[in-house]
């Protein structure tokens, strides 16, 4: 499994959850809405494909 991020990404991501008011440094908030709306769009992508590949085999 390659966890491997490259800088630039890594900063984007970094700087849209950092919060000065938290004590980890991260809004906990915003990260899990980040989190969960990329779990929603990477299951609408999966039922995109389970339905192509459906229509394929008939």
């Amino acid at each position: 499994m390659d966890l491997e991020i490259d800088k630039k990404t890594f900063d984007a991501i970094a700087k849209a959850i950092h919060s000065d008011q938290s004590p980890v440094g991260i809004d906990a908030k915003k990260t899990h809405v980040i989190i969960l709306q990329k779990l929603l769009q990477i299951e609408a992508r999966l039922e995109k494909i389970e339905k192509k590949i459906e229509r394929q085999n008939g």
